[in-house]
Formats: C-alpha cells, structure tokens, sequence
C-alpha cells in the first residue's frame, strides 16, 4: 500500500507540473510520435502492465503502452496480428477469453469484459480532439476522453465503429459496419450508423424479439 500511495503521488506530481510532465514525456515518447522508446518497451513496460497465464499478444501487434496508465491483458485472451493497442491517454483494460482481431484500434480509456469478440479492422477510441478553437490547428487543442466500457459476452463484428463514452451492454451484438455513438443495452443487437438497437432478448418469452 505504501508502494502505491507514492507512485500515485508522484505521478500526481508529474502531472501537476507542465514542464516536469513535457520532460517525462518526452523521455518516454520521441516528438511527433506515439509509441513509446524502445527502452520503456523493454525494460519498464514488462514490469508494469499485465498480461494474463495464456495470453497472447501476436508479433505485428503495435502496442504503444506507455507505464503512467495500465494495460491489463486477462488470462487466455488474444491480441491478433496488425491491431494498434494504445494507453497513452487512458488505461485499456482487456478481461479473460477475449479476442481483438486483425487489425483492430483500441485507444483507452477502456474496459472490454471477459469473453468478447472482436472481430476485423474495429476501431475503439475514448479519445477526441477539441477544435473549436478556429485561431488554433486542431492539433494543438486539447484532447477529450470519455471512457468506452464494453461489456462480458458481447460480439462486434468487423469494421464497426465505437466512439468515446458508449456502453455496450452484456452480451450484445454489434452489426457489421455500424458506427456506434450511444449506449446498447444488454442483450440488444444494434445496426447502421448511427447504431439502433433492432432485437433485444425477452427472458420471458425466451427469444430475441425486433424492437
């Protein structure tokens, strides 16, 4: 507990220091650039995050993890080949029997649950930029997070969109293409950009019902 108090205070500090914060980051990250140094690759990053008993994290997998947020990747749970998995900006927290196929972006802050199906080229971003701002390049105003949470036992088929701050609940279906851009409840099948829920599971009933 004493461990975790002063790292939280030392990492409260960096935070609350501008020119402290521009240095670490520029110690851990090169200019222009989002993945980190090799250095933080090898030597600090094993130490730091977690990877679960049978997890795998396939070789063509970027992973621009950095140790100021964490990655957790739960027991038996694959990250497949040409995926981008990113924590610069908040923690990405992958529970267990879960896949992340080909070719997916998963920009935290976000939680995926346990047995959940990624399937191909999805893109998952809790991040925006603020552009407002028309005196500033879009680059250089702030950053948004909201949180995306995806829930246990739900499947997002290929190509599919989710935008900062959705829920998914339990056990939903994300069609193929559709561009997520507010929270599914459970046990809900959702289509088209922007997503609508079609079905939901009637536990009276027993069957999927068209909404």
């Amino acid at each position: 507990m004493v461990f975790h108090s002063n790292t939280m205070s030392l990492k409260d500090s960096i935070k609350n220091n501008p020119g402290i914060k521009k240095l670490v980051h520029r110690m851990l990250i090169p200019a222009n650039e989002a993945r980190p140094r090799l250095w933080v690759k090898w030597f600090v990053n094993p130490f730091v995050h977690k990877k679960g008993k049978g997890a795998k994290i396939r070789p063509r997998t970027r992973v621009d993890v950095l140790p100021f947020n964490q990655f957790i990747l739960g027991d038996h749970s694959t990250i497949e080949d040409f995926s981008t998995i990113n924590n610069g900006v908040g923690d990405v927290i992958i529970g267990h029997h879960t896949l992340i196929g080909m070719g997916n972006t998963i920009i935290g802050p976000i939680t995926i649950g346990n047995n959940v199906i990624f399937a191909q080229n999805i893109v998952a971003s809790a991040l925006n930029h603020e552009y407002r701002d028309v005196t500033l390049p879009i680059h250089e105003q702030k950053i948004l997070t909201a949180a995306i949470i995806v829930e246990d036992e739900c499947w997002v088929a290929a190509n599919a969109v989710i935008t900062s701050g959705v829920t998914i609940g339990k056990h939903s279906v994300i069609a193929a293409g559709a561009v997520v851009t507010k929270n599914i409840p459970p046990y809900s099948v959702a289509v088209g950009n922007p997503a609508k829920v079609i079905k939901q599971y009637d536990f009276e009933k027993q069957e999927w019902v068209r909404v």
